[in-house]
């Protein structure tokens, strides 16, 4: 895990959810998901945007070509657990498609236009994936 989101997920559990030190505010979730590869359990610190119930995380990876990690990783085994600030919830993971995706995409350009910068750096489509409680 990098050093940044090291630092992300440490000020997330001590504040309780809040990240103020990059601008996230109350904006993240951490996705804890089971390597594909290891089996070992991998955490990393996403926008999660609040939806019907459940969130919606984006596979931007930053505008990289491929997807991001966590991704394979939900796509193997889409059980998965989010800390939210406050609780730690078990979740299920589905890849969105047609017209939900399209407005989940919507809604995460809407918070944060990086996301569609990112979509013309990646040369691909950049998955939007719902985390439904379980």
């Amino acid at each position: 895990m990098s050093s940044f989101n090291e630092g992300i997920i440490a000020e997330f559990r001590e504040n309780r959810g809040v990240v103020e030190s990059h601008g996230f505010g109350s904006d993240l979730v951490l996705l804890h998901t089971t390597g594909a590869k290891t089996g070992e359990v991998r955490v990393n610190p996403l926008m999660g945007i609040a939806d019907d119930g459940g969130w919606l995380v984006v596979a931007s990876f930053g505008g990289a070509p491929q997807h991001p990690a966590w991704y394979f990783n939900l796509q193997a085994d889409p059980r998965a657990v989010i800390e939210t600030g406050l609780t730690t919830v078990e979740v299920i993971a589905t890849d969105l498609e047609g017209a939900e995706y399209d407005r989940a995409w919507a809604l995460a350009v809407e918070r944060s236009e990086g996301f569609a910068r990112y979509a013309e750096r990646a040369g691909r489509r950049i998955p939007v994936v719902r985390l439904t409680p379980r």
